[in-house]
Formats: C-alpha cells, sequence, structure tokens
C-alpha cells in the first residue's frame, strides 16, 4: 500500500520526510513553468512501501484538490535513530518514544504541515479470519 497527501510546500515536506524521516525520492516531478509546484513524487521508504505527495490546488488530477491531515505508520526495524534525526531538527514530537503490549517501541512526529507520522517496531499480527490474536486495552 502506498499512502497519498497533498501539501502547501510540497518541496519543503519532500525535504522533511527525506532529510529528516529517512525516506529515499524516487521521482519528483515539478511543473517546468514552476518549479515549486509539484506533480507527482515517490518517496520510498528503505523497509518497503512508499509514500506519494504533490502540491495541493492543482487542477491535473482528482487528487489534487483533496487537502486534510492524515496519520501514517511506518514500520522499522529500528526508530530511534529516527526519532533522534526529528529531534535533533527540532521537529515537533507529539508522542515520546514508548513500548507498549503491541511494539516494543513507536513514537509519533509531526511533519511541518501538521500531518502525523508513527514510526515502529509493530508489523501487524494478521486479522481475526486468518488467526490473529484478540486484545483488549
Amino acid at each position: 500500500m502506498w499512502a497519498s497527501q497533498n501539501y502547501s510546500d510540497a518541496n519543503a515536506a519532500i525535504d522533511f520526510i527525506t532529510n529528516v524521516l529517512g525516506f529515499n525520492a524516487s521521482l519528483i516531478v515539478e511543473d517546468p513553468d514552476d518549479p515549486s509546484v509539484v506533480h507527482h513524487a515517490e518517496l520510498i521508504w528503505p523497509e518497503g512501501g512508499g509514500f506519494m505527495l504533490g502540491s495541493s490546488g492543482r487542477n491535473d488530477s482528482e487528487f489534487a484538490t483533496l487537502n486534510g491531515k492524515v496519520g501514517m505508520y511506518v514500520v522499522t526495524a529500528d526508530p530511534f535513530p529516527i526519532y533522534e534525526r526529528c529531534v535533533a531538527a527540532g521537529a515537533r514530537i507529539e508522542r515520546e518514544m514508548e513500548s507498549t503490549p503491541y511494539c516494543a517501541a513507536q513514537f509519533t512526529v509531526a511533519d511541518p504541515e501538521d500531518n502525523m507520522w508513527c514510526f515502529g517496531t509493530y508489523r501487524g499480527l494478521g486479522s481475526p479470519e486468518e488467526g490473529g490474536p484478540r486484545m483488549s486495552h
């Protein structure tokens, strides 16, 4: 699955998501007449999956008019270096590093446009139909 989001300042979002969060930019399509407008960007998570984004307010796609805040959970074997980069960059940590009954370590950080990114070790246990366990909180 690939998540997607529009940003008022897509270039600032790309900078934060690559340099602070650790994604790799595999494709960035800027408007030839206005490089501040990103028509499409693909950012790859090194441990699998990715994130697509573009500038909000474009008229070239049905997705370009969608705007709103999103929350993403990014699976990682080691969230600690990501957390340290976020703190060093002055990013707003919404939830400090913690462990839960289902996750060895996770934290949540806001990107420059207040979308929430949670990085943690939880990889999912499957659905009840597949025999995954049920938990109560």
